[in-house]
């Protein structure tokens, strides 16, 4: 095990993200080693009230902007685009979520930066695409889970549209992209040039409807509310118990039996509305009633013990504080220290995947400061004193 190389420690990212969708990409490559340079308007332009993301000292920003270094650049001066575009000779990836016309507008679009390294990655994320009827348009999550369909599918039967808890086309929007940078990535190892890598919440949740949209595409059904039952598969949903509610899936002819002698009414097996998925589907209402007649005679924590025994799937419904009390979670080490130098001791979000060679380290780099790193980065691509302070004088940093 390497403690101390992480498998993207070889690139370098020039961040132009704001909000949470191209952070979210950003997050990804900048936890696995990336040197992500995080670029944001000087004081005297970003008044840092804090914006979708809350302010810069707060949970949100600083869960999203951790081991990044931050410089001030006035993009719309031409010393700050000088700046930038030194930057992008020697970078390796750009990401930008800008509404699709900003880039252009700036001078600073896919097209500029492969002028000057034919190399450079450039990731992009907008509400609905790069062009189309809809490219111009602002978007933000909530509209994307409503025009992707999300939102017709969640929530109870008869209740009307209802939002995903978390800012889900944001997230996997930002994820998706961080996957199609690494592509872009592995494919100019083998051409020698990078590409432009874009993607949409639009498109990022369509994709995540997965069996809901083929469903449509394939088999012409367009698939209603289930609130808490799984669409297609019976019995497998919430359950009261009785002092709460668990999740259990019995689904599939195996699971069902073994489910049914665990709670000791192994009648319901031969009982002609539940014996098979297809009845089980069609008479759901009248099974789930019965279940939770039966589930309501022991605490949640019984029955867990009860159907773990006997091999059936079920759990907890937890808040978020007992999410992070679980002993599983613990063991995998989803929440991470980080000190800050004002905020002090933090604990931020940890990642999902695991690499045995190159783990993510045990403390995270806190989010930097506004232009906490802005003499030490432009040093580094050769600026001296005097040319850093006339840049601050001119106002480009």
């Amino acid at each position: 095990m390497n403690a101390t190389r992480l498998p993207l420690s070889r690139f370098t990212v020039l961040d132009l993200t704001a909000h949470r969708a191209g952070p979210t990409c950003v997050r990804q490559l900048a936890d696995w080693g990336a040197n992500v340079i995080k670029i944001e308007a000087p004081s005297a332009i970003n008044k840092d009230k804090g914006g979708l993301t809350g302010a810069r000292h707060g949970f949100d920003f600083q869960n999203l902007h951790r081991n990044k270094r931050s410089l001030t650049i006035d993009l719309k001066s031409e010393g700050g685009k000088e700046i930038f575009f030194k930057l992008v000779e020697n970078a390796d990836v750009v990401v930008e979520n800008f509404r699709s016309a900003v880039k252009h507008r700036l001078g600073i679009a896919y097209e500029a930066c492969r002028e000057r390294n034919p190399r450079i990655v450039y990731g992009s994320i907008a509400g609905f695409g790069q062009d189309g009827p809809y490219g111009k348009r602002p978007g933000v999550d909530q509209i994307a889970q409503g025009m992707g369909g999300l939102m017709s599918i969640t929530g109870l039967p008869g209740q009307g549209p209802v939002r995903v808890g978390i800012p889900i086309c944001d997230l996997t929007s930002g994820i998706f992209l961080a996957q199609g940078i690494l592509m872009a990535l592995l494919d100019r190892e083998v051409t020698g040039e990078g590409q432009w890598v874009h993607t949409s919440l639009l498109e990022s949740i369509m994709q995540m409807l997965d069996f809901q949209a083929s469903r449509w595409t394939m088999a012409g059904e367009v698939a209603p509310q289930a609130g808490n039952n799984h669409p297609t598969s019976i019995p497998t949903g919430v359950f009261k118990t009785s002092d709460g509610h668990i999740n259990i899936a019995a689904s599939g002819n195996n699971l069902w039996l073994r489910f049914c002698k665990a709670i000791g009414h192994e009648e319901l097996t031969t009982n002609p509305d539940y014996v098979d998925g297809d009845s089980r589907s069609k008479n759901r209402d009248a099974l789930n009633m019965t279940l939770n007649e039966i589930t309501a005679q022991k605490t949640s924590q019984e029955w867990i013990d009860m159907l773990n025994e006997a091999g059936v799937p079920c759990g907890p419904i937890y808040s978020i504080d007992q999410v992070f009390d679980d002993p599983q979670v613990k063991h995998l080490k989803m929440a991470r220290p980080a000190t800050h130098p004002t905020l002090g001791e933090q604990t931020l979000l940890g990642q999902a995947l695991n690499l045995t060679a190159t783990p993510e380290p045990e403390r995270l780099r806190p989010t930097p400061d506004l232009g906490e790193h802005t003499d030490e980065i432009l040093a580094e691509i050769g600026y001296d004193s005097a040319a850093i302070a006339a840049f601050r004088d001119a106002g480009n940093i």
